[in-house]
């Protein structure tokens, strides 16, 4: 009996420094990759001459659209903000010498993919990064809480104003009587930007890498997508979908010369966190798509940057009961109200 034991715990041993020796071969490539730059310069081009990314008009997808752009690929931005695609157009026109096209879509509806379908037709696509998304609100709150519709004034959307639009508008809003949609549901506004986006934009642009045998998808998901966040409970499940799909996928067409990554970065300072103060945790958007180019190699999932891996390592060690507990919860809030531009 004691030898069994003894043996028992001996196999218990082995196993745990087996665990800790793995992820410390996760982390020795991440270390590695963050100081030296394997990658061949040539490796994102190779995949096709052009990268596709929605919600360009700022933060990440913005930074995205701009180092693709350096790296040499041409860039269709998407999102629905007519002035932010054109601002950024030219400027990555005239920095980079890399051709831009802009589609203007709203993401939080679902009658615009066939309008998105037809703006890339002819285009040969290498890249696809899937980043739009929407966060109901960055202060935790409870899901019952939280409102669960906001009051959106159509015309700020819509291509023209008090016009008649053409036979193939996607927007809805061919008279004034329809320019003018007070309310939308809140939640189906997070399952269409978050989750129907990635999975119909996927739809439309695989296909294509399929035949071709190459191509890069870069899914953005959140490291709230990691385990149950409460307090922000609709955007964790969102984002955990997009972490599933997106490692299913992988799994599905990798040989097949596909590659699909989904991203979970914890805090980066953008428009949607309230620009947060940024430190050794906190990465502007510029600096966190950077350092996340050097790893779209490395595996199916990524933090995008060491401090993020760090710092997820670190909250898988912290019980849950403590990230769950209300003095937690408010020591967050307090961060949180004192490091972004929240009134």
């Amino acid at each position: 009996m004691g030898v069994a034991l003894e043996q028992f715990f001996i196999f218990v041993g082995l196993l745990v420094c087996l665990v800790y020796l793995v992820k410390w071969v996760r982390f020795s490539r991440y270390i590695f990759r963050h100081f030296w730059k394997v990658l061949p310069k040539s490796f994102l081009k190779s995949m096709g001459p052009w990268a596709v990314i929605t919600g360009a008009g700022d933060g990440i997808g913005k930074a995205y659209s701009f180092e693709l752009a350096r790296r040499g690929l041409n860039v269709v931005l998407i999102s629905r903000t007519l002035k932010k695609l054109q601002a950024a157009a030219t400027e990555i026109e005239c920095t980079t010498g890399s051709s831009v096209k802009i589609i203007q879509a709203d993401f939080t509806k679902d009658n615009i993919y066939e309008y998105i379908r037809e703006k890339l037709k002819g285009l040969e696509i290498g890249i696809l990064v899937n980043n739009v998304g929407m966060l109901p609100n960055l202060l935790p709150s409870h899901f019952l809480d939280t409102p669960d519709e906001i009051q959106v004034i159509r015309f700020l959307l819509a291509p023209s104003v008090g016009k008649v639009c053409d036979t193939n508008c996607v927007w809805g809003c061919c008279k004034w009587a329809n320019l003018m949609e007070p309310w939308l549901p809140l939640w189906g506004n997070v399952i269409h930007c978050n989750i129907t986006s990635v999975v119909k934009m996927t739809q439309l642009i695989l296909k294509h890498m399929e035949s071709r045998q190459k191509g890069l998808i870069l899914n953005i998901s959140s490291g709230v997508a990691l385990f149950p966040w409460p307090l922000y409970s609709m955007y964790s499940a969102s984002k955990a979908f997009v972490c599933t799909f997106s490692k299913a996928l992988q799994a599905e067409y990798k040989r097949k010369g596909v590659i699909i990554q989904v991203l979970t970065p914890y805090a980066v300072s953008t428009p949607m966190t309230k620009h947060l103060h940024t430190n050794m945790v906190t990465k502007t958007a510029d600096e966190f798509v950077q350092e996340s180019l050097n790893y779209v190699t490395i595996g199916d999932e990524t933090c995008g940057c060491l401090t993020h891996e760090l710092l997820r390592s670190f909250l898988s060690l912290v019980p849950s009961w403590v990230l769950y507990s209300s003095a937690f919860q408010k020591k967050y809030m307090e961060y949180l109200k004192h490091n972004s531009n929240i009134k």
